[in-house]
């Protein structure tokens, strides 16, 4: 299990991992408490929409343009290799990589793992949505593929890390560890597993399996700092 830090009064996680490449900042949105999100996803993200953009924030990260995907269970990756100067959604992707510091990456999970890519040599980064279809599809490998293609990545310098995810027993298929081996199979050597299960801890996390998907999403955050 890698090794994490955590701020439990303002439901964000931090991971030493990624905290120890010093050219990124990050963050780990878990539940927040007290927030009614026992409804569909829009209305729960508008719902958390607030409290997510005060931990952007709270990150140094509000003044960025915010680039998200829209996380259909697919394999695509958006590449934002150029200034966006406003906020995006990119339609059809289930993940980002960027090598611009005015830009900072959103993923919303409930179950799901947001996997954060970093590459200190490179200054570039990535963050992709991967439950069961997405790792069935390696879009973890394709996200490294396209760092490689776009940045000049290798992946001996890259350093993954998996944020928490439902595993076994609470889910039959356990991706994050095949995350884990996609990503070591493509020669990255830094691969972190938080090894913590959404399902098992509902006073932290949202879980779309265990809330009968009537439940808010944790947000994932990474920008180059």
């Amino acid at each position: 299990m890698g090794d994490r830090a955590a701020a439990p009064e303002s439901a964000v996680e931090f991971f030493a991992a990624l905290h120890a490449t010093g050219v990124v900042r990050h963050g780990f949105v878990g539940r927040i408490p007290g927030l009614d999100v026992a409804t569909d996803r829009a209305a729960a993200l508008a719902r958390l929409d607030a409290a997510h953009g005060g931990v952007r924030a709270e990150l140094g990260l509000a003044e960025k343009a915010f680039a998200t995907a829209e996380q259909v269970h697919g394999e695509e990756i958006a590449v934002v290799d150029e200034s966006l100067g406003e906020d995006r959604c990119f339609a059809g992707a289930d993940g980002v990589v960027t090598n611009q510091r005015e830009v900072s990456l959103g993923i919303y999970v409930a179950d799901c793992c947001a996997v954060f890519v970093v590459d200190p040599v490179r200054h570039a980064i990535g963050l992709v949505h991967s439950g069961k279809k997405g790792t069935e599809l390696a879009i973890v490998e394709r996200a490294i593929g396209k760092m490689q293609e776009h940045f000049k990545s290798a992946p001996r310098d890259l350093v993954v890390q998996l944020s928490p995810c439902i595993r076994p027993p609470h889910y039959e298929v356990d991706f994050a560890k095949e995350i884990v081996r996609q990503a070591r199979a493509c020669g990255v050597e830094q691969v972190q597993d938080s090894g913590l299960c959404t399902a098992c801890d509902l006073a932290r996390y949202y879980s779309y399996r265990a809330e009968k998907a009537r439940t808010g999403r944790m947000l994932a955050l990474l920008a180059l700092a």
